[in-house]
């Protein structure tokens, strides 16, 4: 029997939060947002973190597969990026002009990732998938861009829904929302709307939230790389989650195409704080026109991270060694299910999962075996995608089996 965990100091903390901070934790973090279901099962504030673990503010130990939501991919705390930053941080960070290392680092991308010619740096996903729509209509002096339905591009109001709070109809006029894996139904609306789709963006993969993650079926990124070469459209593949836990070149490379425009955040520095967009020599005046810059963005510290983070993740294969590892876990994790008669879909590439109970439509069961996984220290969500880190032991894949078959146990008994 594992331990049940008690969560009095972040009640305590998140009481103290919410009096000065809107919602007390903002953002999908926060328990407003649906992904932590019973509230009362899940941690709210960390003290520490290390490898593939982090302890709440009441000592509770979790082993985690949100990885930060996704930049932990070496481990917390890595000794070699962190000592690159520390090493760095001596000499400069943010100054008035940018330090070489911004330089280095571009080059680094250029060389490891396949379909880049150039590379521009900034702060968060949502910076770079915003830039890559804005070279996208620079270059092409079109408005529409084309979305797959259930996607993921950031919090922008370009990116949003038009009944989200603060929302315009004018700031979503020109999206087109297609299914996924459609390319007819693609084919189809650059027909219809010929000579005015800037670009298409997507996933590599449909990685999205409250349902399976779902492949590209054969030839389907290789007919929508037809569809826009023929279309003058930029294609936009947006690497901030997939990125480098499936192809150290890109996830466009992984599955066989190349894309123009190419979105890096996550896992680009195991943490620190930069992202990247990575293009084609074709859309590099159009980016060097936009006016598009921040505060911290030339900072150099956590370029030397990044300069770090992608060469131990060279040296260590690291995307084979995270599609082994989510393997492993995804394998126990079934048959862990399926002792207790659940159906446990795992989807997605392996270093990058979804898991839902196929068993109940209502996902309530499912909300169920996560909380009693939560409280007794594997860190999962309800209803997003996971991540695999480097740091991940077999002991800790182990453990994680052990703890889910508890909880699958406990779900068994209150459901027999």
């Amino acid at each position: 029997m594992f331990k049940i965990n008690d969560y009095t100091k972040s009640r305590e903390a998140f009481l103290r939060a919410e009096k000065v901070i809107p919602s007390g934790i903002y953002g999908h973090q926060g328990p407003t947002e649906g992904c932590y279901v019973p509230v009362e099962a899940f941690p709210l504030f960390s003290e520490r973190a290390q490898g593939s673990y982090f302890w709440d503010v009441d000592g509770n130990r979790f082993i985690d597969y949100m990885c930060g939501y996704g930049p932990n991919i070496l481990g917390y705390n890595d000794p070699d990026v962190d000592a690159a930053a520390a090493a760095q941080r001596k000499l400069e960070d943010c100054v008035t002009i940018p330090g070489t290392k911004m330089i280095e680092f571009a080059e680094l991308l250029v060389d490891t990732v396949h379909s880049a010619d150039w590379a521009f740096f900034a702060k968060n996903g949502n910076d770079v998938t915003t830039m890559a729509v804005m070279v996208s209509r620079a270059y092409t002096h079109r408005k529409k861009i084309v979305f797959f339905k259930g996607y993921y591009h950031g919090i922008s109001p370009w990116t949003q829904k038009i009944d989200y709070a603060g929302v315009t109809p004018e700031d979503v006029s020109n999206n087109i929302y297609l299914d996924w894996n459609d390319a007819d139904a693609l084919a189809r609306t650059f027909d219809e709307n010929k000579g005015q789709i800037a670009a298409v963006i997507a996933q590599p993969y449909m990685h999205n939230n409250f349902m399976d993650n779902t492949l590209p079926e054969k030839d389907f990124w290789q007919k929508a790389r037809k569809l826009c070469t023929e279309n003058d459209t930029v294609l936009i593949i947006d690497d901030v989650r997939a990125g480098f836990r499936l192809d150290l070149a890109g996830s466009d490379h992984y599955f066989g195409f190349e894309a123009d425009l190419i979105c890096f955040c996550k896992a680009l520095a195991n943490g620190y704080n930069v992202s990247a967009l990575c293009g084609k020599n074709f859309l590099k005046n159009a980016a060097s026109s936009l006016s598009y810059t921040g505060s911290y963005w030339l900072s150099s510290v956590p370029f030397a991270a990044g300069i770090a983070c992608l060469n131990k993740l060279k040296a260590l294969n690291c995307p084979q060694l995270l599609i082994e590892k989510g393997t492993r876990l995804k394998e126990g994790l079934i048959a862990a299910a399926a002792k207790y008669g659940f159906d446990l879909r795992v989807t997605g590439v392996p270093s990058l999962f979804y898991l839902r109970i196929a068993d109940d439509p209502s996902l309530m069961l499912h909300q169920e075996w996560i909380a009693e996984c939560v409280k007794r220290g594997v860190f999962f969500t309800n209803h997003h995608n996971h991540f695999i880190n480097a740091s991940l032991t077999d002991e800790d894949i182990a453990e994680t089996v052990a703890v889910a078959e508890e909880a699958f146990s406990v779900v068994r008994d209150r459901h027999s």
